[in-house]
């Protein structure tokens, strides 16, 4: 565009403070009018021109548009627009208000799960465990099975899997309500090798314990990446915890469009299969398979809405 229309559209110092927080992080407009203590017209007023130039790319997640810095960020106006906006969110406070914003992405997930009876995922714990024997039988086949991760244990069910499987598991949540569930399982199955953390998986207890062990073998997280307020930083703190040579496996939602499951604390609503990769390619992190989980392994049986699928990656050796 010419460079006297860029001028005149810099000359809203509001314009300036959403294009140097989206520049930051990808924001919703209701999270951009929460840092900028404004409404969410007003901020949508000044979001529009800045997306009609290319200046702002917009990502639906169900119902809910995200904003972020465009690809022309190395023009050397925009460079001095975004400098110019950053000390004005420097100024009133704007910016550093930016962690708080996105820690309320998971509050709700915490605060679901704390409440949750424990009677409302009492069906998916075996009665009669008999698959464990023929994990057991089948652990001498696989290498490389000292120390797992389970991130975001929930109830617990994947245990069941892992605990024959390996030698060491700690079991991690946020969750002290979930885990006292997931301590009553480990109890009642003699898991006796399993260990849990009241915590995240970027708590520094956590890494120096892992790293004191040698880095994991395989970190599982089933279901928790759409929980995690930044989902790159996430995959690269999971990255983090593997030891070389060692696996980290990602089972979650495609995309999909049921704005209810935010009521269970779901921060995002899926993810395209092309994004995990990018997220795992850049935590450095080789993608070994990719794939989609049948339909009828899902809980809800064939008809389920959601779509799950995981994702494998390797750390290099």
């Amino acid at each position: 565009m010419p460079r006297v229309e860029l001028f005149k559209l810099f000359a809203e110092p509001g314009r300036l403070q959403v294009l140097a927080l989206c520049a930051e992080e990808e924001l919703s407009v209701s999270e951009l009018a929460t840092l900028l203590d404004d409404s969410q017209p007003q901020v949508s007023r000044k979001v529009a021109p800045l997306r009609d130039v290319g200046l702002l790319e917009a990502r639906r997640d169900g119902t809910r548009t995200f904003l972020r810095a465009g690809d022309v960020m190395n023009d050397l106006v925009v460079q001095d627009a975004v400098a110019e906006g950053r000390r004005l969110c420097l100024a009133d406070g704007s910016l550093s208000r930016m962690p708080g914003v996105i820690a309320a992405r998971e509050a709700r997930g915490v605060e679901h799960f704390d409440v949750a009876p424990a009677t409302e995922r009492a069906s998916s714990t075996p009665t009669m465990p008999e698959h464990l024997a023929h994990l057991a039988a089948l652990a001498p086949l696989m290498p490389g099975r000292q120390l797992a991760i389970d991130v975001g244990t929930g109830d617990g069910l994947v245990l069941d899997v892992l605990a024959p499987l390996y030698q060491r598991i700690i079991a991690v949540d946020r969750s002290r309500a979930q885990l006292a569930r997931v301590a009553q399982r480990v109890e009642a199955r003699g898991f006796h090798h399993v260990s849990l953390f009241e915590g995240s998986y970027d708590d520094t207890a956590l890494v120096e314990r892992i790293d004191a062990a040698g880095g994991a073998d395989l970190v599982f997280a089933g279901r928790s990446l759409h929980h995690a307020s930044r989902p790159a930083s996430a995959v690269r703190s999971l990255a983090r915890l593997l030891k070389r040579g060692g696996h980290l496996v990602v089972l979650d939602y495609l995309p999909h469009e049921l704005d209810s499951m935010r009521e269970q604390g779901d921060v995002w609503l899926g993810f395209p299969d092309a994004e995990v990769r990018r997220l795992l390619v850049e935590a450095q992190l080789s993608v070994l398979s990719s794939f989609p989980i049948p339909a009828a392994f899902h809980p809800d049986g064939p008809d389920a809405s959601l779509t799950w699928h995981a994702w494998v990656a390797q750390r290099p050796t």
